[in-house]
């Protein structure tokens, strides 16, 4: 059974029984809250449970090291969304100790690109047209530093409401332990 045989089997019966019905909310977050938050495994139930958090009460939006990387990006705009038609009154930028956004070099992953067929002259066109793949996929320094970028981002885009706390936290992966980076309510 392949894997996608296997969700869709698991699905079946998860409809069947009525197991949905434990998860049912609305489609705004309860605490008027949006997390962003990286797409560590060991995060997905995780960040969530250690903030005391359950399904409903957030908007989440996953993606590497939980950096906000291009103001009119997809990661910003569904921040946007989240602000003016989902009913979020406060942001939270959340980066994790021990992150392997942080370490990622780009040579490595551009190397697994073509191993696995991306032809070297993909990475020449994308150059010549503005995009510095190498840049692009390069981690950060410091997880702290990267959550405060991240705030900054978000509190100066021309778009954003003012009065939205956006504060920045840093979480442990291993305990749930969280680090306040910018308390929004002050910054």
């Amino acid at each position: 059974m392949t894997l996608l045989e296997e969700l869709l089997d698991f699905n079946s019966k998860f409809v069947e029984e009525e197991k949905y019905l434990e998860y049912r909310t609305t489609s705004t977050p309860d605490k008027k809250l949006l997390i962003v938050s990286c797409m560590d495994t060991r995060l997905t139930e995780l960040s969530l449970k250690a903030l005391g958090l359950k399904n409903g009460d957030i908007k989440q939006v996953k993606n590497a090291g939980a950096v906000i990387s291009h103001p009119y990006g997809s990661t910003m705009r569904s921040i946007l969304v989240g602000v003016y038609q989902l009913n979020v009154d406060e942001v939270i930028i959340m980066g994790h100790y021990d992150c392997g956004f942080g370490a990622l070099k780009p040579e490595p992953i551009v190397q697994a690109m073509q191993d696995r067929g991306i032809n070297k002259s993909v990475f020449e066109t994308l150059e010549h047209s503005g995009i510095e793949v190498y840049s692009w996929l390069k981690g950060f320094d410091s997880v702290e530093e990267s959550v405060l970028e991240g705030v900054k981002n978000i509190k100066n885009h021309p778009l954003m409401d003012d009065s939205v706390p956006i504060h920045g936290l840093v979480m442990n992966p291993e305990t749930g332990k969280v680090d306040l980076i910018v308390n929004g309510y002050e910054y």
